[in-house]
């Protein structure tokens, strides 16, 4: 069976384009939506790959209509071949898992990702290890100095509540609690 999915960015935008186009392609039911592409967490996309079936497609009229990243294409595409389904764009002949050479194509893009992904983790990985050599400290900089510290610790030790600690210096009740745990480690 033939599915396919239509978006558009604004409210303002038509569907009609692409209903008219999906329909002629022989797609039996459109899901559609008014969403950004930037956005990950498309109801209409999900509940069309949830919908598919083994020897089922999806089709789109672009590639643009179903993600706006690489890696975002590659995770929908992955989530659509877990389904033992195919997919199609109609401006985008080269995109057809249903295809042979469209299977390698995007088996050949999905290796360039991951192999770029391997990469950028090498990258960082190799530049957070300097930083620690060079004594850089990573992470998030402490709410409060060392001299606040001191005098929280010495605050709940005179009996003061952490809560109370925790407003007058504007951090949450349980960054107090931490202080505890940090100097006895």
């Amino acid at each position: 069976m033939i599915y396919g999915y239509a978006r558009v960015s604004t409210n303002a935008q038509d569907l009609a384009s692409q209903l008219d186009q999906l329909t002629a392609a022989g797609a039996v039911k459109v899901f559609q939506e008014k969403a950004s592409g930037a956005k990950r967490d498309r109801a209409a996309l999900a509940r069309a790959i949830k919908q598919l079936g083994a020897g089922d497609v999806l089709t789109v009229t672009r590639l643009d209509r179903l993600a706006r990243s690489t890696v975002d294409l590659l995770n929908t595409l992955e989530a659509i071949t877990k389904k033992g389904a195919g997919f199609k764009s109609l401006a985008d002949t080269w995109a057809d898992t249903t295809t042979p050479h469209g299977r390698l194509l995007v088996t050949m893009l999905g290796g360039m990702a991951e192999f770029e992904r391997s990469l950028i983790h090498a990258r960082t990985s190799e530049g957070r290890r300097r930083a620690k050599l060079a004594g850089v400290r990573l992470g998030r900089a402490p709410s409060l100095d060392h001299f606040q510290r001191r005098e929280a610790l010495a605050r709940e030790e005179a009996g003061e509540p952490n809560r109370a600690i925790a407003r007058s210096y504007g951090v949450h009740a349980s960054t107090i609690s931490r202080l505890r745990a940090e100097v006895q480690s």
